[in-house]
């Protein structure tokens, strides 16, 4: 299985987020002024692998490989000037942007391309640079994928996202519905 835009060998998975968008959609969001722009991301086992640490800030990522270039730092820069927001579909781009931005912030909000191996993980209390809104499926309990949502959108706040995806029967995990998903902001 794989995305329509996927390109490259070398996930062990699909950026499942990127499972919803179909060319029809991809279209229609470019009629609205909408940009795309793509970042790789080779996404490892360790991804879906449970947070076994006592305390969250000890548990260590497995390596994967990732590249923001050019093309998506430009991107990100007009979007910036036009006052747009970034949103980022799927925890892997997430990532993918977060660890650019932790190299090299070139702007407020924007990162500088980047190309190479990424151990970075998000989870409550870490600070999003890049990124103003997610798209993203539910995710399992204590994984790395539902700490990223929760360091993204508070926790309360997923909670509460989860209990009403639980009432209204919502689909769970890589086949799943997804979620349209904005960034708390520090107060």
């Amino acid at each position: 299985y794989q995305t329509l835009y996927g390109s490259q060998d070398g996930a062990v998975a699909a950026p499942t987020a990127g499972l919803h968008f179909d060319t029809l959609l991809l279209d229609r969001l470019r009629l609205k002024g909408i940009e795309s722009v793509f970042v790789t991301l080779h996404v490892g086992a360790g991804t879906f692998q449970p947070v076994r640490s006592d305390d969250i800030a000890d548990h260590k990522m497995h390596s994967e490989w990732l590249e923001v270039d050019q093309a998506c730092v430009e991107a990100i820069q007009s979007c910036r000037e036009r006052g747009g927001r970034v949103v980022a579909v799927g925890t892997t781009s997430v990532r993918s942007l977060e660890t650019a931005a932790a190299a090299e912030l070139i702007d407020v909000g924007c990162p500088a391309p980047f190309k190479g191996d990424s151990t970075i993980f998000l989870y409550p209390g870490c600070e999003f640079r890049v990124v103003d809104a997610m798209i993203t499926n539910f995710h399992l309990p204590e994984s790395t994928l539902i700490m990223l949502v929760a360091a993204f959108a508070g926790f309360e706040e997923t909670l509460a996202a989860y209990e009403a995806a639980v009432q209204r029967e919502y689909r769970f995990f890589s086949y799943g519905d997804a979620m349209f998903v904005t960034r708390k902001r520090a107060l």
